[in-house]
């Protein structure tokens, strides 16, 4: 009898590490289930280096969507980059796509400058007016390799 009460009490314990990885698991992860309210737009860039998908996307420091999807334009060598955009956020035709870093050396994300058109971005189109990412590299060596005039 004693020792039933043990297992049952072990086994009560493994499941609630189970539930609490899995809600771990979601939570950190960024999982949602069912259908969520957003719609796509898309942006070109010339280059996007260390952004990855999942990355977020803000508007004044607001989180209103995430990176869905890169792919490589084979025409122009341009990188094409699918955002989720949350469905009560609007874009003005005009708005600015600019890829940017959290801190020094932290995440890339895409940060959206709102325009001042009346025009909105329809659902599935193209966010016109982009800033690449800027690479750290290039610029250290720019400031330390200057020529003297």
């Amino acid at each position: 009898m004693r020792r039933l009460n043990v297992e049952f009490a072990v086994g009560i314990f493994v499941i609630a590490g189970i539930a609490s990885f899995a809600y771990l698991a979601i939570k950190l992860g960024d999982l949602s289930f069912g259908e969520q309210n957003h719609y796509n737009v898309s942006a070109r860039f010339a280059s996007i280096s260390g952004l990855k998908e999942g990355a977020v996307v803000e508007i004044a420091g607001v989180r209103v969507g995430k990176v869905s999807r890169i792919n490589l334009d084979n025409g122009d060598y341009e990188a094409v980059v699918q955002l989720a955009i949350h469905g009560d956020v609007k874009l003005q035709e005009d708005a600015i796509a600019s890829i940017r870093t959290a801190g020094v050396i932290g995440d890339k994300f895409v940060n959206i400058s709102p325009g001042g058109s009346d025009v909105f971005i329809e659902p599935g189109a193209e966010i016109v007016e982009t800033e690449s990412s800027i690479s750290l590299e290039e610029l250290v060596s720019k400031y330390i390799f200057q020529k003297e005039e």
